[in-house]
Formats: C-alpha cells, structure tokens, sequence
C-alpha cells in the first residue's frame, strides 16, 4: 500500500481542488447514444461504483478507453483522478498527455496516481473518491488479486457515495468477479471505420452490459467515441476498415511506490 506520506502528499493534493456546494439525490449521467441511455434510462448512477472488465488480456485498452469514457461523462465538468497500476502501463501501453488530448479532454484536469499493486490502487481510489474533490476516479487495475474483493468494492461504493465522485474500476488480465457495482460491463475491441480521406476512424468498442441493479437486461452494444462531443456515437459509415488493435508492451513489473502528477 502507498506510504503514510505518499497518503499524505495525495490528499494535499486533493484538498488543493475546489469543492462543488452540497446538492441532492446521487443524479444520473448518459452515454449521449439516444438508443443506449434509453434502453439505459434513468441512466447509470452517478456517485456509484461501476465495473469494466477486459474480455480478454488484449482488451485491456479498449476496456480502459471505454471507462474513461464514462468517467469523462460522469465528472460534471469537475476534474478527475487516474489510478494506474504499474504494471498494466508495462503490458498494455503507458498514459500519454497528447492522446488524452485527442480523446477529448484536458489532461490539465487530471491527476495521475501511479501505484505498484492492486491493494495500492484500491487505497488511492478510496482516498481520491471520498475527499469530495473529483467528480470521477478511474482505478485501472490488472491481474488476479486477493484484495479485490467484495468487501473491497463496498468500500469503494460507500467512498464514491460519501464523496459524492463516481467510481470505475477496471480490470484485466483476470477473470471477472461479484461486486457491489450498480453496473457491470465486459469490453472488446470492434472494428473501426475508416474516415474520409483515409483518416483513422473512431475509437471503437463492443461492450456489453452484464449487470445492472436498476433492471436493464443484459445486452450488447458497437459504440465509437466522438472527441468534439465528448460522447459515445454510432458507427461511422464504412470508407475502409482498419482494425483497432490494442498496443501490447511486455516489461518487467517496476518496483517502487506510489508517483503522483498531472498529465501534461
């Protein structure tokens, strides 16, 4: 777990964000898709826990683009905090400030915690939920761990809730689990279209909705990421297909302990 004064450093960090007034009831966020947030509606829970998991090892980045997409519908225009685990940075690709750009954000308005091991990030994440400061934490987890539990994910439930942040945990590399999540989701790679002049098309998924405690039966959707909008989209009409590959890079797991910054 994170060092008392890496604890420390976290929550100066945390305190030094503004804090939005009180409000009431928990609130609704949408995917911006007419045909999801209605087969959705009311819409996913805001200040919840929600749960991602990469279908196979290979998804791992599509499962995690899939949930900053969530997370950047769910922060009400308030800044967000990334829980990334060592090692999923070394097997899948490390966090890049351009391309957070390109998705459609400010990487100025998230903070990145880098720990070593999934009792780490579950630490970081509760921490960040419950300072009340964020309006959504994104904990990107990988492997088999004994801490992800289901105790553990309550405990994040309840921090999201004290908190008033939202909360979305991936995980890949391991095998999906019960949790105290108001939705549950499984992601894939889909293919992407092509856009005019051969320009790479979309970010693209295929996520299927396995669980939800507000009834919605499970089902599936092919969703593209629309950056100028900040929303999940349709499809674009095919003119070539290129595969959306997810970026593998095999390393060694890093020691070392919890490393705190912005994006940039």
């Amino acid at each position: 777990m994170p060092s008392t004064p890496q604890i420390a450093q976290l929550k100066a960090q945390l305190a030094s964000l503004s804090r939005p007034e009180a409000g009431g009831g928990p609130g609704r966020f949408t995917l911006g898709l007419d045909r999801v947030d209605a087969y959705l509606d009311p819409g996913p829970c805001l200040f919840c826990l929600h749960d991602i998991h990469a279908e196979t090892t290979a998804d791992a980045v599509v499962a995690n683009a899939f949930a900053l997409g969530l997370a950047s519908r769910a922060t009400r225009d308030r800044p967000m905090a990334w829980v990334v685990q060592n090692l999923g940075s070394q097997e899948a690709g490390a966090l890049h400030g351009p391309g957070l750009h390109e998705w459609g954000l400010c990487p100025e308005r998230i903070l990145i915690v880098r720990v070593r091991d999934a009792a780490a990030l579950l630490a970081a994440g509760e921490e960040a939920l419950k300072s009340g400061a964020l309006g959504a934490v994104l904990m990107s987890g990988w492997g088999e761990a004994k801490a992800m539990t289901l105790t553990a994910s309550r405990r994040l439930a309840l921090a999201a809730q004290a908190g008033r942040s939202t909360a979305f945990l991936v995980r890949a590399a391991a095998a999906a689990m019960p949790s105290a999540a108001e939705t549950r989701w499984s992601v894939r790679a889909a293919v992407s279209n092509g856009l005019e002049a051969g320009a790479p098309g979309r970010p693209a998924f295929v996520a299927t909705l396995t669980r939800s405690r507000q009834g919605a039966a499970p089902t599936e959707w092919t969703l593209e990421w629309d950056r100028e909008t900040r929303a999940f989209c349709e499809p674009a009409p095919v003119s070539g297909r290129l595969v959306s590959v997810p970026v593998r890079r095999p390393g060694q797991e890093g020691g070392g302990q919890a490393e705190l910054r912005r994006a940039g």
